[in-house]
């Protein structure tokens, strides 16, 4: 943790230099907004795309980009997907092991683990997803400060209102930062790259 902050005070407060990575930085070439404290997320129980139990006390040991959607999703969901799937690859591999990314549901009446992991299979870059029922759900998306408008129906042909943003989870569990939409990839690299490292 203290590796951490001081880390998030050099990450700020440089302003010189090739790599200088301040705070107009973070934002303007990264889009990303670290927190000025870590954040803990409750513990909540949700499934993943295998079926499997998965409680948050799990999003531990690497870092988790944790992003709000849903498969019937036509155009927010897909193009978020697949730059994270770019953003991966141009991490470095020894980095990118160390990095996971989390497709949570927000339309669980017709997101089941079958068609997440149907779903997630196409972009073949080993995403989790998750769903559970929407009173869980909603809790994540409050902790994790990604909004969402329920669906009023579970009928027809519908869509979700949801954050395009994504929530930077570190190897401790807790919330530490938002990545802004639209991703910037190459800044958000070189930044992702940094922030791994230094834990």
């Amino acid at each position: 943790m203290r590796v951490f902050r001081r880390f998030l005070f050099f990450f700020l407060a440089m302003t010189t230099g090739a790599h200088a990575l301040d705070r107009d930085v973070l934002l303007d070439e990264a889009n990303l907004l670290l927190l000025p404290r870590e954040r803990a997320i409750p513990a909540l129980h949700l499934v993943d795309q295998d079926g499997q139990a998965f409680d948050t006390r799990d999003l531990r040991d690497r870092w988790h980009l944790l992003f709000l959607g849903f498969t019937a999703c036509p155009d927010v969901c897909p193009t978020t997907l697949s730059d994270l799937r770019r953003l991966l690859g141009r991490l470095q591999p020894e980095l990118r092991e160390r990095v996971q990314v989390v497709l949570v549901s927000v339309d669980p009446a017709r997101d089941t683990p079958e068609r997440l992991k149907q779903y997630l299979a196409y972009y073949r870059s080993g995403f989790k997803g998750l769903t559970g029922e929407l009173s869980e759900l909603t809790k994540l998306s409050k902790a994790l400060g990604l909004p969402f408008v329920p669906a009023n129906t579970a009928d027809g042909d519908y869509s979700v209102s949801h954050s395009g943003n994504i929530a930077l989870v570190a190897p401790d569990g807790s919330l530490r930062g938002h990545i802004r939409a639209p991703l910037k990839l190459n800044g958000l690299a070189d930044a992702l790259q940094e922030l791994v490292k230094s834990q």
